[in-house]
């Protein structure tokens, strides 16, 4: 079998920013097992990182990333970044079924009927949209932004992501992708 292409999508905007480098850590360790993955960071542009982590150590990929990419710990514009990616990139790295993870809180200040928009296009360019939302791991949480409302009828799973347990969590879910669409899995 062969596995699934992997994108993901990461937010590094300023109410990101406490998530940022434990998540690049992260990201630069998925790409370091698995060569069927894209990787893009987004704040109020779309900026693809993927090259970036092929250095041996994290450190010096993530010095790179952070002189290279122009709107780190800036503004969120969700609508915006996807309408690039779906333009610029979706036929490029989606073929073979892929999985697309969107990390975010999803608080956004752009253009929220684009957001709806390209989040609608981007889940049906893909084989599964799961959203990572490291907000979700606490108990008072609630999907209250226009961003987050826009998004949520359009992905499949929405899971936190702000501890071990939660990566653990994803793991299993991505693990039992199967050939089809299966329902939403919403924490």
């Amino acid at each position: 079998t062969k596995p699934r292409p992997l994108v993901i999508l990461t937010d590094i905007s300023g109410s990101m920013e406490q998530y940022t480098r434990v998540l690049l850590h992260f990201l630069f360790t998925i790409y370091s097992v698995n060569n069927h993955v894209e990787i893009f960071t987004f704040g109020t542009r779309l900026s693809r990182i993927t090259h970036y982590l092929r250095h041996k150590d994290v450190n010096d990929s993530l010095k790179i990333i952070k002189d290279t990419v122009k709107d780190w710990s800036g503004g969120t514009k969700i609508g915006e970044t996807l309408e690039s990616f779906n333009r610029r990139w979706t036929r490029r790295v989606l073929s073979g079924g892929a999985v697309v993870l969107i990390i975010s809180d999803g608080l956004d200040t752009g253009n929220i009927e684009l957001l709806t928009k390209e989040v609608d296009r981007l889940h049906r360019s893909c084989y599964r949209l799961i959203w990572l939302n490291p907000n979700l791991g606490y108990n008072d949480f609630e999907p209250l932004t226009q961003g987050i409302q826009a998004i949520l009828p359009n992905v499949d799973d929405f899971l936190p992501i702000h501890n071990l347990n939660s990566l653990l969590e994803l793991n299993m879910v991505l693990k039992q992708l199967g050939p089809n669409r299966f329902p939403k899995a919403v924490a």
